[in-house]
């Protein structure tokens, strides 16, 4: 694994690291300059609690989560309920047996002051039957697991952070919402019962903040989220015999036609910043039987027929409900002109909703990246759209004055046996998570989604 990207090198020139040195010892380079003494009773109780942090990532990633290991999930919540339950909140389980998952567990603390919602997942994409198992410890800094950077380590960052607060003495000056859900990696049906108390937290909440890994890199946080939705199209033509095609009577038959629309839609699609739509399965020919649940099928074709059947599905992202509406009546409009003798329609089956880039992101972001420099962490950027999938804030986004995901422990490999945690990251992040929500918490931040 790389480690290039992060502020913690190993490889500086030994110059460089006598000058910090030197210039530490004096007081002359102070990475703190700018915190109050709540600030930094925050970031000391971050530091006590580094190694009791590292235990619950090591409990929580050595269960199986995936997301259809029902029990895993439930093991997951009931290890974070009891932690959340000691720091002090209150917690209830959110039973999935309504949308076929695990569940989600929610945790609350306080009565005053502003309302943040805490989103993270218990889920993650590896199956009971994974070799994928363990946290392992590479080296001083590094540690593998199944979930471990998506996100297992976001969640430990969520707790610490608020137990980081209470420390200080300033954790009832918020009331905080945690949204741990069940089923981030694979979403419940029906959404609206599946999603139920995310949205009811964000219509309750003030700002959200998500606790994913973004990109993986510490230099960024995410402001904005592309949706994740799937089309199908199915297109008709007149059967007959392969001589006869381009007749005006007997017409161009499906398979042409479905060329013609996926071809129409690239020419007008590809050119739309952050859009993005992917044809994932195609077939034509005299018969099908399209077996949506498995994303699979059968077709029956003769080189010497005319296609009589095309079915093509697919996924599409978008940046805001405007660009899904505008690419959605493009498409519509290309697959309804068709060549002779051929029909087609399309339909849309949206799933995750996009969190839209919004003043309020950007000036949310714009303080989480003071709070980096004045930690001596440096600044943090927003990660283009093209590289965050969809992710539960997507749901609560739009019901409150300002979101802010990516906030969780970074590193590389995510969804893959090589997911590697940056260990390096999980004070780092807890520390600027938590003296966020104390900036939230005195009014030095200020939103209201009221």
């Amino acid at each position: 694994m790389s480690t290039s990207r992060y502020y913690f090198q190993d490889d500086f020139p030994m110059f460089f690291r006598v000058f910090c040195s030197v210039f530490l010892a004096f007081g002359l380079l102070n990475p703190t300059f700018a915190l109050d003494e709540k600030e930094q009773a925050i970031r000391d109780a971050v530091l006590r609690g580094e190694g009791e942090a590292l235990t619950l990532l090591e409990q929580a990633v050595n269960i199986n989560s995936g997301t259809m290991n029902v029990d895993g999930v439930r093991e997951v919540g009931r290890l974070f309920a009891e932690a959340f339950s000691a720091a002090g909140f209150s917690t209830r389980w959110v039973d999935g047996e309504a949308f076929s998952r695990g569940g989600h567990l929610v945790a609350e603390q306080g009565t005053k002051g502003p309302k943040v919602l805490l989103i993270g997942h218990l889920d993650t994409v590896f199956a009971k039957d994974s070799s994928f198992q363990s946290f392992v410890r590479i080296d001083e800094h590094h540690a593998a697991g199944p979930g471990i950077t998506d996100m297992k380590g976001g969640n430990v960052i969520i707790l610490q952070a608020a137990k980081a607060l209470d420390a200080a003495g300033v954790l009832d000056q918020l009331q905080l919402r945690v949204v741990l859900t069940g089923d981030e990696e694979s979403r419940g049906r029906p959404l609206d019962v599946a999603n139920a108390e995310l949205l009811q937290a964000a219509q309750w909440a003030d700002i959200a903040l998500g606790f994913e890994d973004g990109d993986g890199d510490p230099t960024t946080a995410v402001t904005a989220r592309r949706s994740s939705s799937e089309w199908e199209l199915i297109v008709k033509g007149k059967p007959a015999h392969s001589s006869q095609i381009f007749r005006e009577d007997i017409g161009f038959g499906a398979a042409l036609e479905a060329a013609r629309i996926l071809n129409g839609w690239r020419e007008a699609l590809s050119s739309i910043p952050n859009l993005t739509f992917n044809p994932g399965l195609a077939m034509a020919g005299t018969d099908l039987v399209h077996d949506d649940g498995n994303t699979r099928g059968t077709v029956f074709g003769k080189n010497n027929v005319i296609a009589q059947s095309a079915i093509i599905t697919g996924g599409m992202r978008a940046i805001s409900p405007e660009q899904i509406a505008h690419a959605e009546s493009l498409m519509r409009e290309i697959a309804a002109d068709n060549l002779a003798q051929t029909s087609a329609q399309v339909s849309f089956n949206h799933g995750y909703p996009p969190m839209a880039p919004s003043a309020g992101n950007d000036e949310l972001l714009k303080h989480y990246s003071a709070i980096s420099q004045e930690l001596g962490y440096g600044p943090v950027e927003a990660v283009d759209p093209r590289r965050a999938g969809a992710a539960d804030i997507s749901f609560a986004a739009s019901g409150v004055a300002a979101a802010l995901d990516g906030l969780g422990l970074m590193g590389d490999g995510g969804h893959t046996v090589d997911e590697v945690a940056d260990l390096r990251t999980l004070p780092q992040q807890t520390e600027r998570a938590a003296i966020l929500l104390y900036r939230i918490a005195n009014g030095t931040i200020s939103f209201s989604s009221q």
